[in-house]
């Protein structure tokens, strides 16, 4: 019950399955955490014993307000959670420069945001930054152009965090994680909106958020503590097909 006691963990997207799972997970190993989102959650969040705030990634002035919210509240933040993002259904000839652009500035700026003020508020004392990706950093989904291209962004960020962080002597870890389909309302409503339920005529098989809980907690804790710029596939064997 105590594997990240003492520990303050920011977790975007937090109005979401995947979210509400890391926040669970993390409370009961005893951390404190802050829940954001653009969706007010803040009955969810306090039901869980998180605090909440309002929060949208792509805005500078909202992350430097999160952060020291969180920093206020805990005194310092040891985790961040970057876990918020959108995905669309469109390929690449029907893919619009607006839809492109919209799905790169939630995932791949809001990343960066995130990853960014994560470094300058542990430089200090440490800490772990874990970006949430997808599968689809490695494969080519035809239906998800741009979401595919976001999530490969961050898949190579994380890898510059990472070395960052090293090269600085900053005790800062950044790794990224790398879900297959997850029994969650945005990824359900994806699939079918693509007509991916199947792939290849085989069922397409979905974890449950729990299942990248436990490994985001693994990654917030000091157990992970010489794992740092790697990437973590919870798909399934989908990648490895």
């Amino acid at each position: 019950m105590n594997r990240v006691a003492g520990k303050a963990a920011v977790i975007t997207g937090g109005a979401g399955g995947l979210g509400m799972a890391f926040a669970r997970a993390l409370i009961s190993e005893g951390a404190s955490v802050l829940l954001t989102d653009i969706a007010d959650a803040s009955e969810a969040s306090a039901a869980l014993g998180a605090d909440f705030a309002l929060h949208d990634v792509t805005s500078e002035a909202d992350w430097d307000r999160v952060m020291q919210t969180a920093t206020s509240r805990f005194g310092r933040v040891d985790v961040v959670v970057n876990n918020a993002g959108i995905a669309l259904f469109a390929d690449i000839e029907n893919t619009s420069l607006e839809q492109w652009e919209r799905i790169q500035r939630v995932n791949s700026t809001g990343t960066f945001l995130g990853c960014r003020a994560a470094v300058r508020a542990m430089r200090e004392h440490g800490g772990s930054i874990v970006n949430i990706s997808s599968v689809g950093a490695m494969l080519g989904l035809g239906p998800f152009a741009a979401y595919c291209a976001s999530k490969g962004a961050i898949r190579s960020l994380t890898k510059v965090v990472a070395t960052h962080c090293k090269e600085r002597g900053y005790a800062i870890r950044c790794n990224s994680v790398h879900p297959g389909p997850i029994d969650t309302a945005m990824a359900s409503k994806a699939l079918a909106d693509a007509g991916m339920n199947e792939i290849s005529g085989v069922p397409t098989a979905r974890g449950t958020p729990e299942d990248v809980a436990w490994l985001v907690l693994y990654l917030a804790s000091d157990e992970s503590r010489h794992v740092n710029g790697a990437e973590f596939l919870i798909d399934d064997a989908m990648a490895a097909s």
